[in-house]
């Protein structure tokens, strides 16, 4: 009969090698496409609420102003009034109130008008979950899964890591939808395809 010391300690044995095998092996890496995420580095700033605009009209000082993009999502000018800013950019913005203007102003080109962006305020997303130091953050620039972790002081001994899920919702349908992370292979590199950009609205969670 084997004594009741030896099985406790062959028990034992038995589970570091079958945690160090489950550790050998990594994160389960998650099936999904992360290419389809998109890189708004790449492409002109959206407008969102608490951007700060400077319009210019030459020649028509009057017209002339700057502006923060309210909570309802619009903007106020000389003579044209109420106009819809969140959504559109600085370029697409310029179109829209060239053709206001144009009904109450003789513009000499379409360099006549000129919007520019003076405060990026809008960025924000949230992380929340096994994290240091939870909330809202506000960066002044975009930022990576890996940076907005940093941002939010990192992990707790807690945190399962490779469980990460970031929540997105759809610009166009308003849907949301559900990308799962696994750092340890962010991290190493092994997957940097995965350290995706965070998106205004986002949510970062750490189970």
């Amino acid at each position: 009969m084997i004594p009741q010391k030896l099985l406790a300690v062959a028990a034992a044995l038995v589970a570091v090698v079958v945690t160090t095998g489950l550790a050998a092996c990594g994160p389960t890496i998650p099936n999904y496409d992360y290419s389809q995420e998109p890189d708004p580095r790449n492409q002109e700033w959206v407008l969102g609420v608490g951007d700060q605009i400077f319009i210019s009209v030459w020649e028509n000082p009057g017209l002339t102003t700057e502006a923060t993009i309210r909570p309802d999502g619009t903007i106020t000018m000389p003579l044209v009034g109420d106009l819809r800013a969140v959504g559109e950019t600085p370029s697409s913005l310029k179109q829209k109130i060239m053709t206001k203007v144009s009904t109450f102003v003789k513009l000499q080109g379409p360099e006549a008008i000129t919007v520019a962006l003076r405060g990026a305020n809008s960025y924000r997303f949230t992380v929340s979950g096994e994290v240091t130091r939870p909330g809202m953050m506000t960066p002044e620039y975009f930022v990576t899964v890996s940076e907005a972790l940093a941002l939010a002081g990192g992990f707790t001994r807690f945190a399962k890591r490779n469980e990460m899920v970031l929540q997105r919702r759809d610009a166009k349908t308003g849907a949301v939808r559900t990308i799962p992370l696994a750092y340890d292979a962010l991290s190493t590199g092994k997957r940097p395809d995965m350290n995706i950009v965070l998106m205004t609205g986002d949510s970062l969670f750490v189970p």
